[in-house]
């Protein structure tokens, strides 16, 4: 955060200060007024249930000088009828000021997003300072919240961006428009709200049209629906992938014992080795975009290559731990979609295990498809596990499908007990489903 004074904070805003208007903010803007650090600023929101203007007394205690939100608090307030509003005003503001010197690359995707902006993350930040998106905070809250972290050192702003109708990316590049704009894939994330995978390709290709004037695409060459969106610029486009068009290509991938990838990147004038610390093929994809875009702001091949081979991921996204009594607990219980849970079964397959367990939940926003999808998730785990184990009663199809190798549980607490009775030296055990589903808790209860 660039330093403001609450008043000036006021003036970008439209809002009134109450309270001392000198105070000087100097540290992020947070949602959670634990997470507040010494000079930030709180923002409070007032929902249906929580109120979080009530909490400006813990934002204080834990260093925040200030409050943007629509009542005083104990605590100076910048007031403002629009929160929301207010805070994507204000981080358009902040990264204005900073543009001339800070290049800022956008993301997107119906899978791999946040894994993919780690890698890129991590190559950037080692050519130049850079924020990134923290975990999966990419709405139209989590994206203005990573711009306030911006400073002026700051060279590099990679801001992951979501979308769960048409209209959400083209408003969230109306903040900022990125001089890099990654689109990863067009799959089935959020099908039962868009409708279709054309109306998913559309608001993707919203971050292409976004982009800022001379802006560069990085397009997934194998992905139909991304190729496509070259028709959307004019401007400079490079592609990544396995095809031999790519422009940053995979070539020759191998998976160790742990379903580790080794691959060498390859362009018209340059090739390099990567070995990732991430389980799973699909990583070197995400690789290649990562490498891709660093290109495009002119990070050298082999200078991503070094990066990439110490990048590390979010938390809860194919996490490889060790277990008490000599199993192994693959956690990717982040989020699920067809797409990204299928990818999670062939990186369980990847890995050389005395049995491999499948512990799937449901996969949210499915729509009209959701049963079907659930079952031919089933069939594609009968494939890849020895036995599924499948939590809460919408991923019942799952085990009907999967045969006898599979079993439904009603509930988290369900699993945890079948685990701890069955995990023996040697297994794998894979935790997948949406958010909402919690299946960390049983990934935690084995940890």
């Amino acid at each position: 955060m660039i330093p403001l004074s609450l008043g000036e904070i006021a003036a970008v805003v439209g809002g009134t200060v109450a309270g001392d208007g000198a105070v000087l903010v100097t540290a992020p803007a947070v949602l959670d007024g634990r997470q507040a650090e010494p000079g930030g600023l709180f923002v409070a929101f007032a929902g249906e249930h929580v109120d979080g203007h009530d909490y400006a007394g813990q934002a204080g205690r834990a260093g925040a000088v200030a409050v943007l939100g629509s009542r005083p608090t104990p605590l100076p307030t910048v007031v403002v009828e629009d929160t929301q509003a207010a805070l994507q005003t204000l981080a358009a503001h902040v990264v204005a000021r900073l543009r001339d010197g800070l290049t800022v690359v956008g993301l997107t995707g119906s899978q791999g997003k946040t894994s993919t902006k780690d890698l890129l993350a991590a190559v950037l930040s080692s050519a130049a300072p850079t924020i990134a998106t923290i975990g999966s905070l990419n709405n139209e809250l989590g994206v203005p919240l990573t711009m306030l972290r911006a400073t002026p050192d700051t060279r590099f702003l990679v801001l992951e961006m979501g979308a769960r109708r048409i209209g959400d990316i083209a408003a969230l590049t109306g903040l900022v428009a990125p001089d890099i704009a990654v689109v990863l894939n067009v799959g089935q994330s959020h099908l039962g709200e868009f409708g279709s995978r054309g109306a998913i390709a559309k608001a993707k290709g919203e971050l292409v049209r976004g982009r800022a004037p001379g802006g560069t695409a990085v397009l997934n060459a194998d992905d139909p629906r991304v190729v496509a969106m070259r028709a959307l610029t004019d401007g400079p486009v490079l592609t990544f992938g396995r095809a031999d068009h790519a422009d940053v290509r995979v070539l020759d991938l191998a998976l160790d014992r742990l379903g580790r990838p080794s691959f060498t990147l390859r362009t018209a004038d340059a090739s390099a080795t990567v070995a990732l610390p991430l389980v799973g093929a699909h990583q070197a994809l995400n690789a290649s975009a990562a490498a891709a875009a660093g290109l495009a702001v002119g990070v050298p091949l082999d200078v991503s290559a070094a990066a990439l081979a110490t990048a590390a991921l979010s938390r809860w996204r194919l996490e490889l731990r060790g277990l008490a009594g000599g199993a192994t607990l693959l956690n990717d219980s982040f989020n699920a979609n067809p797409d990204s849970t299928r990818a999670a079964l062939d990186a369980l397959a990847a890995i050389e295990a005395g049995r491999r367990i499948a512990v799937l939940g449901e996969m949210l926003e499915l729509g009209d498809d959701s049963e079907a999808e659930h079952r031919a998730i089933g069939v594609y785990a009968a494939r890849t596990a020895d036995l599924i184990v499948a939590v809460g009663e919408a991923a019942a199809p799952i085990a009907e499908s999967a045969g006898d190798r599979a079993v439904a549980l009603a509930d988290n607490d369900a699993a945890v007990d079948l685990l701890r009775r069955t995990l023996a030296a040697g297994d794998v055990v894979l935790v997948k489903a949406s958010r909402e589903a919690r299946l960390d808790e049983v990934a935690a209860a084995l940890a």
